[in-house]
């Protein structure tokens, strides 16, 4: 049975940072691309961030651009997201996701790609 664990949410104020991440058991997390994705009261889910399988490609919403890393370390079947400068948009309940062999080259931020999903983690700013 496949989990995703997401870690590292709370209250932070703005201007301050978080590191969330997303401990992966159950499959074979070399072969995934990982995304994060994050949804606030009331608006869709969307896209964060996402890295290929083998970490070499990342892209960022241009939202957390230049705010935001995402890493991962497949020797410890996890991925990270350092956010810094937060601001009362970002926050949301951060939700990280695996996609069967997504490399990167396409449309990493269409969530029905992925194939598995975390429970996520509340992430709030406060102004």
């Amino acid at each position: 049975q496949v989990h995703l664990v997401e870690s590292g949410g709370g209250l932070v104020q703005a201007g301050g940072s978080l590191r969330l991440s997303c401990a992966a058991s159950g499959l074979s997390f070399s072969l995934y691309g990982m995304g994060w994705f994050r949804q606030a009261p009331g608006k869709d889910r969307e896209f964060v961030s996402s890295t290929s399988v083998n970490g070499r490609i990342i892209h960022y919403s241009d939202s957390v651009k230049g705010r935001f890393t995402m890493s991962r370390d497949n020797a410890k079947n996890t991925v990270y997201l350092q956010m810094n400068s937060l601001n009362f948009e970002d926050t949301a309940v951060y939700y990280c996701a695996a996609g069967l062999g997504l490399d990167g080259t396409i449309a990493p931020d269409n969530s029905r790609r992925y194939n598995y999903w975390g429970q996520g983690t509340q992430v709030t700013v406060s102004s």
